[in-house]
């Protein structure tokens, strides 16, 4: 049955909420560090904390249309069926329903929602291992719904489990994955070849010990469909661009360049790349906790995104800044208008980076030949003078890796731009040198995101007077500067903190000494720091403020500094502001683009 990303993200929405589900909305796109990821890569991961037995404020039922990037290969993206924005379409239960209403409830959307042939549905359950048993009850519930057992089919654990690696006492259990056929001729006799997977509903019945499982008391289900593979699916088609999520940009994109997507192989990969990667770019701009390109963690991710989709932009002859600011304004009016909202106020703000970023790029670009040009003529020379003094020399045609990282690094050239004009010119790049090259700065930049909860290294008495100084400073920034203004990051140790906050331009002298002064002041004051409790609505409706504020929706932490300072924190924190001593703004400088570093001491 044809039908349109809006209606199927509703129809989702709905068949659960009259199953007496609640709709939790989404979460922030930006990982916040408890969960150990820069971005938030599944429909459960803001979850966990009631999945492992929390309460959770809305109840047992949930559901929700969850926003997901993944980056790990953004170089794939530019075939039929890679993105690195996606949405998961999921709903829970937390010690509610299980196997019994599940199994049956994802039955009838598939056939009576969705119109699937109940004929052709195809389930998997585990087989069991030495650790956990053969999951008889699932593939009886499916009997029971009228799937035959030539269309039933027990897999390992390496198919049919979930559970997270290298934990335990955290719940696990096996998975009920549903396909359909999507070829000719495809029949159980083939399964699974022929056959997509749909989606998939996992049991957390156990409990990881150190030598097993052992029965969970409080069972709970988590079921996860993509929401763009489902659209794919259930429109006929085998390329994820042409659904109505991608066309009308992929529309745009062949009246600016003149080329045809169908027929075009080079372009249809640009129309992909520069769809997808601006695409996830609104997504990361407009986000709730929104992130701006930068050369560090997930702002590096970001900027990569960005400069890959200029360059290709370039490739098909438009203008990177046109294409993009195009395809920018159809996600936010056209394809999302409904489901995130949200973007239409950011939109003049969102278009306005992705002007700022090409310039930067199209700046660095120039700059970055000249370094590529230095590369070659030092190749070109050391092969001259070795040849000169040895008739047998080998000449040399390939570009370090240190160098192609360099050039990657610091000037924004993707690999690929790289190798394209080394290739050009009868080279080739060390592609093993460059990825270690890239391995160690991402193992250097995750260390740096890697501090401790709330940017504590230790939770010294030192450290925590810093991370109420944090509250302070960022509120007198507010009220000297703006009251746009956010914390970006922050990074805390025994002698010193360091914020990042967004702000276009240096602080003046007179503002730093205005913000050290109402820090002083507020110091001197002796407030007491009071730490409550309660549910996020309250907390927003109480002009609370936090950097992740959204993170799961829970019942939230909120430390106030009088009416001065209100914001959502996990601590800890001095209980009055007087011990704090004297605070001194040691330095103010560019962290990244659009984004400030204040460092500062407490003396």
């Amino acid at each position: 049955m044809a039908i349109t990303s809006k209606q199927l993200r509703n129809n989702w929405l709905n068949f659960y909420k009259e199953k007496g589900h609640v709709d939790i909305g989404a979460v922030s796109l930006i990982g916040d560090g408890s969960t150990g990821v820069m971005f938030n890569v599944a429909g459960m991961q803001p979850l966990m904390p009631y999945l492992l037995g929390k309460q959770h404020p809305a109840g047992t039922r949930l559901c929700n249309v969850q926003g997901c990037v993944r980056t790990v290969d953004i170089e794939s993206v530019g075939d039929a069926s890679h993105f690195t924005f996606f949405e998961m379409m999921g709903n829970w239960s937390l010690g509610d329903y299980f196997k019994g209403e599940k199994t049956a409830w994802t039955y009838e959307l598939l056939t009576k929602v969705f119109g699937l042939d109940p004929a052709k549905i195809c389930s998997t359950v585990f087989e069991g291992n030495e650790s956990a048993p053969r999951d008889e009850e699932t593939a009886a519930l499916l009997r029971g719904l009228g799937i035959s057992d030539d269309r039933i089919f027990f897999l390992p654990k390496t198919d049919n489990w979930w559970e997270l690696e290298g934990t335990v006492g955290t719940p696990c259990g096996p998975d009920n994955e549903w396909f359909y056929p999507v070829k000719e001729g495809a029949s159980p006799k083939t399964f699974p070849d022929g056959y997509v997977e749909i989606g998939n509903d996992v049991y957390m019945q156990y409990r990881k010990t150190q030598t097993g499982y052992e029965p969970l008391e409080n069972k709970n289900v988590d079921t996860g469909f993509g929401l763009d593979r489902m659209l794919l699916f259930l429109n006929g088609l085998t390329d994820g661009y042409k659904t109505d999520l991608f066309l009308p940009v992929i529309e745009m994109l062949q009246q600016l360049s003149g080329a045809n997507y169908d027929e075009d192989e080079k372009a249809r990969k640009a129309m992909r790349i520069i769809a997808d990667h601006t695409r996830t770019t609104v997504m990361l701009i407009g986000d709730q906790n929104g992130i701006l390109p930068s050369n560090t963690g997930a702002g590096y991710i970001l900027r990569r995104l960005m400069r890959r989709a200029i360059r290709y932009a370039r490739s098909i002859g438009v203008s990177a800044e046109t294409a993009m600011c195009e395809s920018a304004s159809l996600f936010i009016n056209q394809v999302y208008d409904e489901a995130y909202p949200f973007l239409k106020e950011k939109e003049g703000y969102i278009l306005d980076e992705i002007k700022k970023e090409v310039a930067r790029f199209e700046t660095m670009l120039a700059q970055g030949m000249k370094e590529f040009e230095k590369c070659v003529n030092g190749i070109v020379r050391k092969n001259e003078f070795m040849a000169k003094n040895n008739p047998a020399y080998v000449p040399e045609t390939v570009i370090g890796g240190k160098q192609a990282f360099r050039l990657y690094d610091t000037y924004g050239f993707p690999l690929e731009l790289t190798e394209e004009l080394a290739q050009e010119q009868g080279y080739t790049v060390d592609k093993v040198g460059f990825d270690a090259a890239f391995k160690e700065h991402q193992e250097k930049s995750k260390a740096q995101a890697g501090a401790a909860k709330g940017g504590l290294e230790s939770h010294s008495d030192m450290a925590v007077k810093y991370h109420t100084a944090t509250h302070l400073l960022n509120a007198a920034l507010k009220t000297v500067l703006s009251p746009d203004v956010n914390q970006k990051g922050s990074n805390i140790n025994d002698e010193r903190m360091r914020f990042d906050f967004n702000f276009p331009r240096p602080m003046t002298a007179e503002e730093i000494k205005a913000v050290e002064a109402l820090v002083n002041e507020k110091i001197e004051e002796n407030i007491p720091v009071v730490m409550k409790e309660m549910s996020l609505d309250e907390a927003r409706a109480q002009k609370f403020v936090g950097v992740f504020d959204n993170k799961y929706g829970d019942v939230v932490k909120t430390y106030s500094i009088g009416e001065f300072s209100k914001e959502m924190c996990g601590g800890p924190h001095v209980e009055r502001t007087g011990v704090l001593g004297k605070f001194r703004i040691a330095k103010e400088q560019s962290s990244s683009a659009g984004v400030r570093r204040i460092k500062a001491v407490l003396e």
